[in-house]
């Protein structure tokens, strides 16, 4: 089981856990949502629960729940700006389908 970090990703999430003054690494999750079945959740994590997994990249953690895993196993967290706009990408190989409006997404269970 995998989750990465790109560079600019790290940065973001360190930015982030320097202004918010605390925390260990960020909370990447999934939910059931949307048309599609699923949508990606973002979190500050202060903690490691005894039943989440531990990734870590440019010096960041990101925090996931042993139940998620299997949906978002190899992806990878980007950020870019694109003009004005600025976002997480999820870079998800399990992804087999999504939402016209990109909100939520399907996997192959």
């Amino acid at each position: 089981m995998a989750v990465s970090l790109t560079e600019s990703a790290a940065r973001q999430i360190k930015k982030q856990l320097e202004k918010r003054g605390k925390g260990v690494g960020l909370k990447l999750g999934v939910r059931k949502s949307g048309c599609s079945g699923y949508a990606y959740t973002l979190d500050y994590s202060d903690a490691v629960a005894a039943d989440d997994a531990v990734f870590e990249d440019f010096g960041v953690k990101v925090i996931v729940q042993q139940h998620d895993l299997p949906i978002i196993d190899g992806i990878q967290l980007d950020y870019r700006r694109e003009g004005i706009n600025e976002a997480f990408q999820f870079n998800n190989p399990n992804v087999t389908g999504s939402c016209g409006c990109g909100e939520s997404f399907s996997v192959e269970k």
